[in-house]
């Protein structure tokens, strides 16, 4: 497969949006986890997600959709990011809308362009097996197929989505597609072993890759309003109308996930397809995965994010997150959750990780909204 020449028409999107409630109170609405180094790398994970898709086509071929209050932190964080490529949402309205707009924009601006959605907030390792997972699915997508990429599953998750793989798709000579038969919501931890013995399911990453035309028009049968607004709005982006179009339009759009406007509508009639790719992968949904990603193979360590954190630990292990300049002492705690910041402390558990996003709720109920 040459992939020079099937990136010459592709173009990435990246959705850099969601405050990642489970990550909460190191991400709030201010600093969503997106904008935040959550893996010791030294920089955010959009900018890891930038790396990472500018060296399939170039940094001019990238369109980050992002809120208008994260456009300095977005701009200061990526720099090569042209002005034209930067799609500010004046308000958060999901998947469906902020991916459509851009295929929309993108398809007005380049007729028959591919486009890929890649999550600004995921975490990825492995370059080379990105880029042929990529290559391949764009190669199915300019065949008018809608494609996602899925994880092989390394464990029995209950922290993920799940695609159900068909039969391979060997037409292309593509050694790693299938026929996407459904996508299955995150499992109890029994199904989840089932998948995983069957053989027959990967991790659904979320990445959508399809010719921009495809892509919505398969949107415009669930929601054929959204997308004839979302074309309304790409008419006009390019030129001194895009503002009084966006304040006319964008308030009456849907929120809803692409999930349910192209990926399982398109599993259902048999448009969608599946290429499984072999990187590793984490969506850094919560503590707990956080913790795992630093530790990388030893979960009886502490891992530790912060910089100049004061940390003394005798027999535990888990993850503290410090932010204050407080000293943190640990005795005799397994799998322990700290985060310290300068006016939250959370502390929970690895097991409980998932529950952190109830707290927020609560924490909204309760209108302490400056700590959100």
């Amino acid at each position: 497969m040459n992939t020079s020449q099937e990136f010459d028409r592709f173009y990435s999107i990246i959705p850099a949006g969601g405050v990642g409630s489970r990550l909460w109170p190191l991400s709030r609405a201010d600093a969503p986890k997106f904008l935040l180094d959550l893996t010791g790398s030294g920089q955010s994970l959009l900018c890891d997600t930038w790396d990472r898709v500018t060296a399939l086509a170039g940094p001019d071929r990238v369109m980050v959709v992002t809120g208008r209050t994260h456009r300095r932190a977005v701009c200061e964080q990526l720099p090569h990011l042209g002005e034209s490529n930067t799609v500010l949402e004046a308000q958060p309205k999901d998947s469906s809308a902020a991916i459509g707009l851009a295929a929309a924009i993108l398809e007005k601006r380049e007729p028959g362009v591919i486009v890929g959605s890649f999550a600004a907030d995921h975490v990825i390792r492995g370059q080379l097996l990105f880029r042929r997972a990529v290559a391949e699915a764009v190669a199915l997508a300019d065949a008018g197929r809608i494609v996602t990429i899925g994880i092989a599953p390394t464990e029995a998750s209950v922290g993920f989505g799940y695609i159900h793989t068909g039969e391979p798709i060997d037409s292309l000579g593509g050694r790693d597609s299938y026929e996407v038969r459904s996508f299955v919501e995150k499992p109890d931890a029994e199904t989840a072993q089932q998948y995983l013995a069957s053989g027959e399911y990967l991790w659904n990453a979320g990445m959508f890759i399809s010719r921009a035309d495809v892509l919505l028009d398969q949107m415009a049968q669930s929601e054929p309003e959204l997308v004839a607004n979302l074309r309304a709005l790409a008419e006009v982006w390019d030129t001194p109308q895009r503002d009084a179009a966006v304040d006319r339009i964008w308030d009456s759009l849907p929120k809803v996930a692409i999930d349910y406007t192209v990926a399982e509508p398109a599993a259902e009639r048999g448009a969608m397809a599946c290429v499984a790719a072999h990187f590793e992968w984490d969506d850094v949904g919560d503590f707990a995965s956080v913790a795992k990603l630093l530790t990388r193979g030893r979960p009886s360590d502490l891992a530790v994010l912060g910089h100049d954190a004061r940390i003394l630990s005798d027999a535990s292990n888990g993850i503290v997150v410090a932010q204050s300049d407080r000293l943190i002492s640990l005795i005799g705690l397994e799998n322990i959750v700290v985060v310290d910041t300068p006016d939250v402390l959370l502390i929970t558990t690895k097991e409980n990780a998932q529950k952190v996003k109830s707290v927020v709720d609560l924490v909204k109920r309760s209108g302490e909204s400056t700590v959100l």
